[in-house]
């Protein structure tokens, strides 16, 4: 039993990765060059044709009960000449490219001769699962044929209907600007109503005495983390709905399974409600996502292989520069996972689009949900300055501008807008999927574009942690290394190589189409040139640059006042991303960022703080990606220099929280002064007795930053974020008691600072109110002042 369960084991862990990684998305379709060819083999016999009415008819009544939408752009506000053109090749490109792979692998397994396995390998025990695969791919290859009555023929043809889609015969443009789209101001303005209301309750203030003036702004953002940001953001944030904060939130922001947690929480399977959230997480993640059995069989079983499949379809049928990666498989395989509900019958295709969350938004009942990805940018070394020519220090010159100019460009998705910061530019979110030209998304010949590009392959791209960089798998490893007797040696190298291993990306990022492809001159002139001359946009998990999605919180016209971050990171201490903000804010010149907040380093935290906001006062954003990342380095020498004292006084130290720790609940405010001199150290500090709360009523008082780390508790034995193995970020199965454990851990955090933060709400609330009404003072008394001239003064 013990052989056969390791086999079990090993099976699972070689061959699975191998059939599904390797002929499913490896070899499958990660080619870039069209292949125009057809499959080679012979005809796809034909499957019925399988009819969801049901579907359709919910599909339609949504659509006719949304009502009318805002005027969309028509292709009669343009001229004809306007609109660019393009047709998918039926017999060619990014289709025969899928269609040839998916045959091959099917032929591949076919050839196999199952059943003397056991006589080729000795002493391996396979699954009974791995006699079915052959069967499986065999359903998969008919399923994608594009034959007539086929499922894929079927749902190309819904994709190019407009009652199931009716994003196709709208007209996209590029909007350059940096102000919030039209429809998040109406609905700032819609919510400011539901929060005024909400914050009454909250407060046990009377409803009438709270004016929507003095109702600060909340944000509310979970970190990266895999299932355990999905887990623990959802008790963090079912902990605030219970209380009555989370309805006076206005912003909730994502990275990496915090956005997958926003997504079902818009969804018929989250309802809305995250008591709700966890019972579905606790039915579906007790199943690896990529365990063959189940996966392919809801790939390959009606309705959910219509359900699942459709996005594949129409994204490599529609654009013939499509590619279908490792990346988009993967988030297939967790659509399957976490957007199937139990029984596996009632899936629902509204569920598929960020854009079709705008129905749980359009009267303000809910915060505003803001996903995350990052596109790296690495200047390339030019050729003639390789090493092997003679001129050495010109390729070290080159090496190291290379070096500090790559940055990561953020971009953040709404249900309303697509939307980059640094490119100041963004698309209509159910535009996302179709190829831009000039501002102006393509249409096809029949006059419709493609479907907007499906949220599985958004969770794909928000979570795929594992297209980190050489450096970033490093530190998920680091702690086992350092721990080896005889490998410090190779930390240590690996230390010095870190510059060099961050611009490595093992695995290729997924893609979307670009949008700002012809746009050179109307773009800010720190755009990346490598923008304009590719047809595609490599994006990521944002955890590669910030595991917290504080940036997007910051942008101006958003002013928020209170921010709420849970913490589920790994190695949040030595990551410390709160800190990694200061020179964010202080480049982009946004005031009122508490400057050092973040776990205290050995070197003076002040000091340390100070280098980077000094660094990041730089002319463009790859300028200070370069300045902060030496300060960066400078402080990571500094800490992995601590002495050994002070590691034993922290040991030595019995309450969960040390002198040199924080809590379970930290609090910061910020100033909207700006600093005197260089060398003043920030004027934020950690407000850790209610005594301090004071500073948060001050009249120049900037942001509050609350911050929540995924901490072990006594409360809640045996469960460490740092050493529970189920609560890696690379773990895929949460059984029903694992999640108890999460859930437990996170909701006694976060009581053990509720109060905190309620204290903190009011007092923010409470300056508003007073600065509110210091203005109107001051207002009487110019009216005063101004009638006594007008008038004279009749005293006298």
């Amino acid at each position: 039993m013990s052989r056969q369960l390791i086999c079990n084991r090993w099976i699972y862990r070689r061959a699975v990765p191998l059939l599904i990684g390797s002929s499913f998305a490896y070899g499958t379709f990660t080619h870039r060059k069209p292949i125009t060819n057809d499959s080679g083999g012979k005809p796809w016999p034909k499957t019925p044709q399988i009819i969801t009415q049901q579907r359709e008819s919910a599909d339609k009544a949504a659509i006719a009960d949304a009502g009318p939408e805002p005027a969309p752009t028509s292709a009669t506000d343009l001229e004809e000449d306007d609109v660019p053109l393009f047709d998918a090749d039926p017999d060619g490109g990014a289709w025969a490219s899928l269609s040839a792979r998916v045959s091959g692998a099917q032929t591949a397994l076919s050839a196999i001769k199952w059943s003397h396995i056991g006589e080729d390998i000795t002493d391996l025990i396979l699954p009974s699962w791995a006699f079915d695969l052959p069967g499986y791919f065999a359903k998969l290859q008919l399923e994608l044929a594009m034959a007539p009555g086929s499922l894929a023929e079927e749902i190309w043809q819904e994709a190019q209907d407009p009652l199931l889609n009716p994003e196709i015969v709208r007209i996209a443009q590029v909007r350059i600007s940096r102000e919030l789209c039209t429809e998040e101001k109406l609905f700032q303005q819609r919510r400011k109503a539901h929060t005024t209301r909400a914050l009454a309750k909250y407060l046990g203030i009377p409803e009438g005495d709270v004016q929507p003036e003095d109702v600060p702004t909340i944000a509310m953002c979970g970190s990266g983390g895999g299932l355990r940001a999905l887990v623990a953001g959802t008790s963090s944030y079912l902990s605030a709905q219970e209380g009555g904060l989370y309805d006076c939130v206005t912003y909730t922001a994502g990275v990496s399974g915090s956005c997958w947690l926003q997504a079902l929480y818009y969804s018929t399977l989250g309802k809305q409600n995250y008591a709700t959230l966890l019972a579905h997480l606790k039915q579906r993640i007790g199943t690896h996502i990529a365990y063959p059995p189940a996966a392919l069989g809801l790939l390959t079983a009606a309705p959910t292989n219509k359900f699942l499949l459709s996005g594949i379809v129409e994204k490599v049928k529609g654009n013939p520069t499509a590619y279908f990666g490792l990346v988009d498989a993967y988030g297939v395989l967790l659509a399957a996972r976490l957007f199937v509900p139990r029984g596996e019958l009632g899936v629902d295709s509204r569920n598929l689009k960020v854009s079709s969350q705008q129905e749980y938004l359009k009267h303000g009942a809910h915060p505003l949900p803001i996903y995350t990805a990052v596109r790296h940018e690495i200047p390339t070394i030019e050729k003639e300055s390789s090493p092997d020519n003679s001129q050495p220090a010109k390729y070290q010159t080159t090496k190291e501008k290379a070096r500090k100019e790559s940055w990561f460009q953020w971009f953040e998705s709404t249900p309303y807008e697509f939307w980059s910061e640094e490119l100041e530019a963004g698309i209509p979110s159910w535009s996302v999927g179709r190829q831009f030209h000039n501002g102006i998304g393509s249409v096809r010949d029949n006059g419709y574009s493609v479907p907007e590009l499906g949220i599985p392959f958004m969770l794909g791209i928000w979570g795929s942690a594992f297209c980190a960089t050489l450096s970033h798998y490093y530190k998920e490893v680091r702690p086992v290394v350092k721990s080896l007797v005889g490998f410090g040696g190779i930390d240590d190298l690996l230390e010095e190589r870190n510059d060099e291993l961050v611009k490595v990306h093992p695995i290729e990022p997924a893609s979307i189409p670009n949008y700002v492809l012809g746009l050179e001159n109307q773009l800010p002139p720190t755009a990346a040139k490598s923008l304009f001359t590719s047809d595609h946009l490599e994006l990521a998990d944002a955890g590669m640059s910030n595991n917290l999605p504080i940036y997007p919180l910051l942008r101006p016209g958003r002013d928020v006042d209170v921010l709420i971050a849970f913490d589920a990171s790994a190695d949040i201490k030595n990551e410390n991303w709160l800190s990694v903000a200061d020179g964010y804010a202080r480049q982009r010149g946004i005031k009122g960022w508490p400057l050092g907040a973040g776990w205290p380093q050995n070197t003076t935290p002040d000091a340390a703080a100070v280098r980077e906001i000094d660094a990041a006062e730089a002319a463009s954003p790859q300028q200070a990606a370069g300045k902060i990342a030496d300060a960066r380095e400078s402080r990571r020498q500094s800490t992995k220099n601590e002495s050994t004292e002070t590691k034993k006084q922290e040991n030595d130290d019995q309450s969960p929280i040390g002198h040199s720790e924080l809590g379970y609940c930290n609090v910061w405010v910020g100033t909207t002064l700006e600093r005197s001199v260089s060398s003043e150290p920030p004027p934020s500090k950690l407000l850790t007795d209610p005594s301090h709360e004071w500073e948060l009523m001050d009249p120049n008082a900037g942001i509050a930053v609350i911050y929540f780390p995924l901490l072990p508790n006594p409360e809640v034995e045996g469960v460490d974020p740092n050493t529970s193995d189920f609560m890696s970020t690379w773990n895929f199965i949460y059984t029903p008691e694992d999640i108890e454990k999460v859930v437990a851990l996170a909701r006694a955090n976060f009581r053990a600072g509720e109060e905190q933060v309620k204290r903190t709400v009011r007092a923010v609330y409470a300056r508003k109110k007073e600065k509110r009404l210091e203005n109107e003072r001051r207002a009487r008394v110019r009216k005063w002042r101004r009638h006594l001239q007008e008038s004279g003064d009749h005293f006298r």
